[in-house]
């Protein structure tokens, strides 16, 4: 499986930004991360997980498919934008973050960003699609950046964001109204679809409750559980 941390390692430049019948192709300019890329390499470009399939001296190229470009913010991505660049983490490798596939869910909007303590608090909406995976000091990854929600509304959300992390990402070059992408955590997708299929609860246990409403989650268990 093809992970990330959003953990980014360095911000590139779109160079160029073609697009074509079922997709597109994107050029990035960088430094850091090339030097240890080969053709096929997964990178997650502003979040998005994209494959390397050329690669120049100071750049490398991707292409982006049709549902990438309707799921992501590539669809109004700008040549000379800055993205943030993290490859896919080796084996063995420090989890810094948390668990990104580079999936992108959907895409929200910078609403703010104001001065708070130290560093600053952004904040963001999203598609209420998203509202069930979203939970207050959870993490979300926006531009394919590791961020822990520090305040949750019906269609917003905000974060508290380190000087360090402005600098070092494209959080700090964001307006109010520019699109960004976001994915949920994926632990919450999983719970989510062990509970439609009915998979919780005692594997070798059937009581009346569970029976009748054809789940296995039943107060019961629930309560041997300590809940």
């Amino acid at each position: 499986m093809i992970m990330f941390t959003g953990i980014v390692e360095e911000t590139g430049t779109i160079r160029e930004l073609r697009f074509q019948a079922g997709g597109a192709s994107i050029t990035v300019a960088a430094k850091t991360i090339l030097p240890e890329i080969a053709i096929g390499d997964s990178i997650a470009v502003n979040g998005v997980c994209l494959t390397a399939v050329r690669l120049m001296p100071d750049a490398f190229v991707c292409d982006i498919s049709e549902e990438t470009l309707r799921r992501s913010a590539f669809a109004k991505a700008r040549v000379g934008a800055h993205v943030n660049l993290e490859r896919a983490i080796a084996a063995g490798g420090r989890l810094g973050g948390h668990i990104m596939q580079g999936h992108v869910d959907d895409v929200g909007q910078m609403i703010s960003r104001t001065p708070s303590g130290g560093g600053f608090e952004i904040s963001f909406s999203f598609p209420r699609t998203l509202e069930r995976y979203l939970v207050y000091k959870g993490s979300i990854a926006v531009n394919g950046i590791s961020l822990t929600i520090s305040a949750l509304e019906k269609e917003s959300f905000s974060t508290a964001v380190i000087p360090h992390t402005l600098s070092v990402t494209n959080l700090g070059e964001l307006t109010p109204g520019d699109p960004v992408n976001l994915e949920t955590d994926i632990l919450g997708k999983y719970f989510e679809r062990y509970f439609q299929l009915g998979l919780t609860g005692h594997p070798h246990e059937s009581s009346p409750e569970s029976r009748k409403t054809g789940s296995k989650l039943t107060s019961e268990y629930l309560r041997e559980q300590g809940f």
